[in-house]
């Protein structure tokens, strides 16, 4: 699905963006949507829209750009709003698109394969334990960290059953996602920064997008199909 902004250029973010956010966590409420919704339209989501459209165009790829309406049915917070708004571009070839988002805190970009289905869990975890393949992620991942980005943190405490606790790749293997991710300076919401940040990221997280594509891949289960997961062992 393409965004809204396929042939505008970005050109930054406005200048009421993060007084945006601060608002919201002052007042998350349905008046305050109400009143400031155009302002979050001009200065956040169409400039958000516009540099993931950036990044989809050079690609090949395409946009999605998420609600920023909370889904409150069985939620015991109903406040209505989300406090980050974002998207993501895709890249043909790769099941690892670009994520990228604004909040109160500023801008952060990512990538990488989260919650991972139980068939591609599997082929992450044997490529892991597999000495050719874990050495060839530990070697991806230490290169995303001292190009300065870093690792969404693990699920699991211990182990995955059956596998020791002292195992080399013990920590890589407490993972049910690896995703990689940068936060922006300050300085990335004015003009085009943060588009090259963004593109930034994507070329520093190519180690471990790259070694994902090849040893793991999309799910080759459908959604329907797949079984619910059961609870990790801590």
């Amino acid at each position: 699905m393409a965004g809204d902004a396929d042939t505008a250029s970005f050109s930054g973010f406005g200048p009421g963006a993060l007084a945006w956010f601060e608002g919201l966590a002052e007042d998350n409420s349905r008046e305050y949507w109400a009143a400031t919704k155009e302002a979050w339209q001009a200065e956040i989501r169409t400039p958000l829209d516009a540099l993931l459209g950036e990044l989809a165009t050079g690609w090949g790829g395409e946009v999605r750009m998420f609600r920023q309406n909370r889904d409150v049915r069985f939620s015991r917070d109903k406040s209505p709003l989300k406090t980050t708004t974002y998207g993501v571009a895709t890249r043909p070839g790769s099941a690892a698109p670009l994520y990228v988002a604004i909040s109160a805190d500023g801008l952060v970009a990512a990538t990488g394969y989260h919650e991972l289905a139980r068939d591609q869990l599997e082929r992450y975890r044997a490529a892991v334990l597999d000495d050719a393949g874990g050495a060839e992620l530990e070697a991806a991942v230490e290169a995303a960290e001292e190009a300065g980005l870093e690792l969404g943190p693990p699920a699991l405490k211990g182990t995955p059953r059956g596998v020791p606790r002292d195992h080399p790749r013990a920590d890589l293997l407490r993972f049910t996602s690896m995703v990689v991710f940068g936060r922006a300076p300050d300085a990335a919401l004015e003009g085009r920064v943060a588009l090259d940040f963004a593109r930034r990221v994507a070329a520093d997280a190519a180690p471990v997008t790259g070694w994902l594509d090849a040893r793991v891949g999309a799910s080759r289960v459908s959604p329907g199909e797949r079984p619910p997961r059961g609870r990790p062992r801590r």
